[in-house]
């Protein structure tokens, strides 16, 4: 079950790429009025003096109505994956000018006066650039992103057959577009090391490969092709199918298919999971808030604690630990250097004397930990530098904790459930379990915390740890 992973784009992108277009026109025209009102008209520099103008609420409530309503239409806020910046660059002029033309119209029928036309044709003109601007700056930012794997969908397509490969190689050509294809699903044997099974075994290579959506590119008889589509919506994963190699999509089990366009090929939307993307961007800004507050106010704590370790055990100070997050992309997990300095070589000398049941390591009497180290981890303040990581997005303030790289190596199949999402500092282990030696008790506690997930929950597992630090039977 994959409740809190959210799809890239859709409603709330339209709703914020609004916003921000709302917020442009808006400032633009206040700079415009600003700069090219004479005294006569502004008879005051502050911004209010503006607002109290009957003229420029007018000129922004219309084109702030026009220009969203047109771009509500055009390519920049459908998303469409794949159009290029010369494409939706064109679009948004084209608004721009319409927005332009229509705001002329309506001023000469209203006899709004010289100045305004003046200030409306300025306008547009700053629209143009600052929107277009925007556009270039936002696309390449999402390029950055997706080469990085942050934001991207994984894919598994079914059926490696010429329209499989095609659209493969397209999603790999543009990885801009936020798709990282994993591999195929087919019936035919095959030598190609991207075939990860038959379709049979679509369960089982969606787990372990974190797979998002499912891509059908088989022209097999329709029987086939539902039950792939069934096994895929109990697995939680959206279906696309390429339309022209299923010549009637009203047999599908959904009729309701919707139409979308990835590049130049135009896909049927046959399931798409329902996401809870307000939930998730209440926690992403929770997340940041608490974060860096944590960390301004925690500035003295670090310097103090920098120098403990530095004089008690010398360099360095911090310890960076691979660890696994978001769909088993690993990151560097920053914590308070709390062992000796070749920490990492004894652990494999002590797996045999390890106390937790399952994948992970943990001793209560740990011989590499530092006299410093034990006295952080007793009230938990090795682990403030984390919340850097809560800013940088590799973590959550809560969420399933992340386990070392080498323990997730130890992992069954169903084990993989909770890489389903971000990772946390605390959660509902660390406050009702933390010394249960049982690794499939923390897992079930994962699970439970991922398919019930709120933010409300959030802040209830947040306010419960408060206590559990300070009882310091941290280890």
């Amino acid at each position: 079950m994959r409740p809190m992973v959210a799809e890239p784009g859709g409603y709330w992108v339209q709703l914020g790429s609004a916003l921000e277009d709302l917020f442009f026109v808006s400032v633009n025209l206040y700079i415009v009025c600003e700069s090219l009102l004479p005294p006569s008209v502004l008879t005051s520099r502050r911004i209010t003096s503006l607002f109290l103008q009957r003229e420029f609420l007018t000129v922004l409530f219309l084109s702030g109505i026009f220009t969203i309503f047109l771009l509500r239409n055009s390519k920049p806020y459908h998303f469409l994956r794949g159009s290029s910046v010369l494409e939706e660059g064109l679009a948004v002029s084209r608004v721009t000018f319409s927005v332009t033309v229509l705001l002329l119209a309506f001023g000469s029928i209203s006899g709004i006066g010289t100045v305004w036309l003046v200030v409306i044709v300025s306008a547009g003109l700053l629209n143009l650039l600052t929107l277009s601007g925007w556009l270039v700056l936002k696309r390449a930012l999402r390029q950055r992103r997706c080469a990085t794997g942050k934001g991207t969908r994984n894919v598994l397509i079914v059926g490696a057959g010429r329209a499989g490969d095609a659209i493969a190689r397209f999603l790999t050509e543009n990885r801009h577009l936020g798709y990282e294809v994993h591999g195929f699903l087919d019936e035919r044997q095959s030598v190609d090391v991207r075939v990860l099974g038959r379709i049979d075994s679509l369960s089982q290579v969606a787990r372990a490969h974190f797979i998002d959506e499912i891509f059908i590119a088989i022209s097999s008889p329709s029987d086939l092709v539902s039950e792939v589509i069934a096994e895929a919506r109990r697995n939680r994963l959206d279906v696309k199918i390429v339309p022209d190699l299923y010549e009637n999509p009203s047999e599908l089990p959904n009729s309701r298919v919707a139409i979308e366009r990835i590049g130049k090929y135009p896909v049927l939307v046959v399931h798409r999971e329902p996401v809870r993307a307000l939930g998730l961007l209440v926690k992403r800004i929770l997340d940041i808030i608490l974060a860096s507050l944590i960390l301004i106010l925690s500035l003295p704590v670090f310097f103090t604690i920098a120098v403990a370790i530095r004089l008690s055990s010398g360099a360095p100070v911090l310890y960076r630990s691979e660890r696994l997050g978001k769909k088993g992309r690993s990151f560097a997990c920053l914590k308070f250097r709390t062992m000796v300095t070749e920490a990492d070589v004894l652990k494999s000398k002590l797996r045999d004397l390890n106390e937790r049941q399952g994948p992970f390591f943990k001793l209560s009497d740990d011989p590499r930990i530092t006299a410093v180290g034990r006295w952080l981890r007793k009230y938990s303040l090795d682990e403030l530098p984390q919340f850097w990581n809560v800013l940088r997005g590799d973590m959550s303030l809560v969420g399933p904790r992340p386990h070392p790289v080498d323990d997730c190596a130890g992992y069954r199949l169903e084990h993989l459930r909770r890489l389903d999402v971000t990772p946390g500092i605390t959660g509902l282990w660390q406050i009702s379990s933390r010394r249960d030696p049982s690794f499939d008790k923390s897992v079930s506690l994962d699970l439970e915390y991922i398919e019930n997930w709120s933010p409300w929950r959030d802040i209830k597992i947040l306010l419960r740890t408060l206590p559990v630090i300070l009882k310091a039977d941290g280890q």
